[in-house]
């Protein structure tokens, strides 16, 4: 429990930070929020604690002590705010003092623009479920898919996931005929196979390098948390508790992550990292197909939990089954 003493701090301060904010109903909103990034990158801590399992101590600690500012303020207020400056040509500050003060029109503003950012994100993710799926795994999880003869061929095949990406962008290019979509998927693909270049030049004796390793998580938390911010408008117009909200899922996220890490959960849980990259890989697909077809969060969030649930629960079946032998 230890691990969520400081989760459950910060999100008392956000939630009196929120009843000053708005009372009662921003307090309420604020929780929903809270859950809401919880369910939605709950895959994302599993994902986590493996790049961490890799990674030296020290970048294991500067992930939750500098992490945490970049996940809260950096991905949950300031890259939405960065996102409408680009878009609309205006200012940070003003972009800030719109936000503020003409919730409407900033939200018009982002999600003018959340087709670009749900197709950068989708294929970041997209890469991200492409290069496990691919990859040589001595558990398999699925196996008809995973052990079948096809997927040996298939992964056999030099670089099967990169050409897998273009494809899916070059469909993506004919469904939306917007080039400023297929042009923002293919930085996401770029981006993930260039963190892969600075890694593999970086890493040494199976130990992820400190800082390719914190830009990749870095990267993923934030594919994570377009949706939510996004979809939060749904909720509230406020960028301030939009930001309490998601800023505390985020902070909880990461107590997950650690207690992971620590208590190696993923090796006493052998089908947990397959549930949560299957889960990425829906994520990413859904992600996709919302640049031209509305598919709630919740829908999101509720696919991803119940993919882990199941892993998790094949994982215990799976144990128990070997104790008897």
């Amino acid at each position: 429990m230890r691990y969520f003493y400081s989760s459950f701090v910060i999100m008392a301060f956000g939630l009196i930070a929120a009843f000053y904010l708005g009372g009662l109903a921003a307090v309420y909103i604020a929780f929903l929020l809270i859950i809401l990034e919880v369910s939605l990158s709950f895959d994302n801590a599993v994902v986590n604690a493996k790049v961490l399992e890799t990674m030296d101590p020290i970048w294991q600690k500067r992930f939750i002590l500098f992490g945490i500012p970049i996940a809260v303020f950096g991905m949950r207020l300031l890259f939405p705010l960065a996102i409408v400056a680009i878009v609309t040509g205006m200012g940070l500050f003003e972009t800030l003092h719109v936000a503020m003060n003409q919730p409407a029109e900033y939200e018009k503003a982002l999600k003018g623009a959340e087709s670009t950012i749900f197709a950068f994100g989708g294929a970041f993710l997209l890469m991200v479920f492409l290069d496990f799926f691919f990859g040589d795994h001595d558990v398999k999880w699925v196996t008809f898919v995973e052990g079948s003869k096809a997927m040996k061929q298939f992964s056999g095949v030099a670089n099967i996931e990169l050409i897998t990406a273009i494809i899916v962008g070059i469909g993506l290019g004919h469904v939306t005929q917007d080039f400023g979509v297929v042009l923002a998927f293919m930085y996401g693909v770029l981006l993930h196979s260039l963190l892969g270049i600075l890694d593999h030049f970086l890493s040494s004796d199976t130990v992820k390098s400190g800082i390719a390793g914190f830009i990749y998580l870095e990267v993923l938390d934030a594919s994570f948390s377009f949706d939510g911010v996004i979809g939060a408008f749904a909720l509230t117009s406020n960028i301030f508790i939009i930001m309490i909200g998601l800023g505390v899922g985020a902070m909880f996220v990461r107590s997950i992550t650690l207690y992971f890490v620590q208590h190696k959960v993923l090796s006493q849980f052998r089908y947990l990292e397959h549930g949560a990259h299957y889960a990425i890989g829906i994520l990413a697909i859904i992600m996709l197909l919302k640049i031209t077809t509305h598919v709630s969060e919740m829908v999101t969030g509720t696919i991803g939990i119940g993919l882990i649930s199941i892993a998790f629960a094949h994982s215990l079946w799976e144990n128990r089954e070997l104790n008897k032998i």
